[in-house]
């Protein structure tokens, strides 16, 4: 072979290979922005639930120390009554928000795995998952991601499947396409 034709081919190698390398690498960045981005969307609602309900609850706390105040005999018992059922509602809805703040960090932490599990992009023939907590669709970049918890219906079918694999939903065929 001719020193030309040589370094002609090994020419051609690099290129392609360089161009398959810059291909994944631009695949990497696009999975890390859709999951970065899902993953921030996820922490800006849970803190924005987070600081509404703590400020229900403060405003709540501030009108039964107000309705303390009142002699009015069964008209201050039922306000007080209201108040405190307010109260209990609240601490209920406050207890399941800090719950779903104990899983944003393994949400973080995934990383890409052959196995659909708790911080996967899973792309299906129907939709598209990101198995965190249940905030419904996000619109990303212009591509609807339905954020799922593990434990839904259809989170439970996902969960330890790969690409290829297909459930049934609902009386649908659903495939998985890719895993990010």
């Amino acid at each position: 072979m001719s020193l030309k034709i040589l370094n002609f081919v090994i020419l051609c190698t690099f290129v392609t290979v360089f161009e398959v390398k810059q291909n994944n690498w631009e695949l990497l960045a696009m999975t890390y922005s859709t999951k970065e981005q899902l993953y921030k969307h996820c922490v800006s609602i849970i803190d924005f639930k987070l600081n509404t309900i703590n400020s229900v609850f403060d405003s709540a706390q501030d009108s039964a120390n107000n309705e303390t105040k009142s002699t009015a005999g069964d008209k201050h018992d039922t306000a007080r009554a209201m108040a405190h059922l307010e109260s209990e509602k609240n601490a209920k809805q406050l207890i399941e928000i800090n719950k779903l703040k104990k899983v944003l960090p393994y949400l973080k932490n995934h990383k890409n795995n052959c196995v659909i599990e708790l911080g996967s992009i899973v792309k299906t023939n129907g939709a598209n998952y990101y198995i965190s907590i249940s905030l419904g669709k996000l619109d990303i970049e212009g591509k609807d991601f339905y954020c799922i918890s593990a434990v839904t219906p259809i989170g439970k079918l996902l969960i330890g499947k790969t690409t290829g694999d297909t459930i049934l939903y609902n009386g649908n065929s659903i495939t998985i396409l890719e895993l990010l």
